[in-house]
């Protein structure tokens, strides 16, 4: 009965959407663009298990009703531009998301740089985007959970500038330390601080961000990875041979830098625990 009941009203808006796009005239009506808003956030402004899969046709058909009835929509722009970006469609992707930006800037305009960093590894892109909301907003920009300083952090470690990548982690670290205290800051940020010093060849520095990252999270497979490799420079062979057993059993629990859909900047496989595991033991 539940299920009939789902697929009637599926019938009805499917029918209701036919006519109302047909009533849409060249130049959309007020009243165009307030169904389109209600009928987005209905469909695509929840997280529950009821919200269209991206992609599907019955997502994509209801983006489109949309966009007909308000083309100025920049969040459904966005919102049928992501199947693309997913399945490595960048041709289909880019006109889709840049419309969005276009419409509505300063909401996104840092969110496609954070898909041109993390999907495209595009780091100047994804830096003129970070940069633009600083001028677009008078407020610091968070897509996707984090600030802007901390995604140009990342943009800069991956384009090996690591004097602009530490700066904006020491900015980021700063203000979530004075808004909520060090132990709130995210584990990420002081790894990939540690990183760009580890990088750049500060291996004091280095260390004693990793040794942050251990003091406040306890598991973290990259930050013990990180300092095995420096107590093996340092000749501490045994205490080497802990530590990467120790970020070993680490990644097996879960506990490394990853995110969904993309491989993050520097992630680390078990591989890589594995065979500097081997080099500290065939080390002298």
């Amino acid at each position: 009965m539940v299920k009939f009941q789902k697929y009637f009203l599926s019938i009805i808006l499917g029918l209701f959407l036919l006519i109302s796009c047909k009533k849409a005239s060249k130049n959309n009506t007020q009243q165009d663009k307030d169904l389109a808003k209600i009928l987005f956030d209905q469909e695509f402004g929840t997280h529950d298990h009821m919200k269209p899969i991206q992609g599907t046709p019955k997502s994509m058909t209801m983006l489109d009703s949309i966009l007909k009835l308000d083309p100025t929509h920049a969040a459904a722009w966005r919102e049928i531009s992501i199947p693309y970006l997913k399945r490595g469609m960048p041709l289909e992707w880019k006109p889709l998301i840049d419309k969005s930006v276009e419409i509505d800037p300063k909401n996104w305009q840092p969110m496609r740089g954070y898909l041109y960093l993390n999907f495209y590894r595009d780091f100047e892109k994804a830096i003129a985007d970070f940069n633009a909301s600083d001028s677009l907003t008078s407020h610091l920009d968070y897509p996707q959970g984090h600030s802007v300083d901390f995604w140009r952090g990342i943009a800069y470690l991956g384009a090996k500038d690591y004097d602009n990548s530490i700066a904006y982690w020491d900015k980021h670290i700063t203000k979530e330390t004075e808004d909520s205290g060090e132990d709130w800051v995210e584990l990420e940020a002081f790894l990939y601080r540690g990183i760009a010093y580890f990088e750049s060849g500060n291996t004091k520095k280095a260390n004693e961000n990793f040794d942050k990252v251990i003091q406040y999270f306890t598991n973290s497979a990259d930050a013990k990875y990180y300092k095995a490799q420096l107590l093996l420079n340092e000749g501490n062979k045994k205490m080497a041979i802990n530590m990467i057993e120790d970020a070993i059993v680490d990644f097996n629990n879960g506990y490394y830098n990853n995110r969904a859909y993309v491989e993050t900047l520097r992630q680390i496989y078990l591989e890589d625990l594995e065979d500097f595991k081997s080099k500290i033991i065939t080390s002298n």
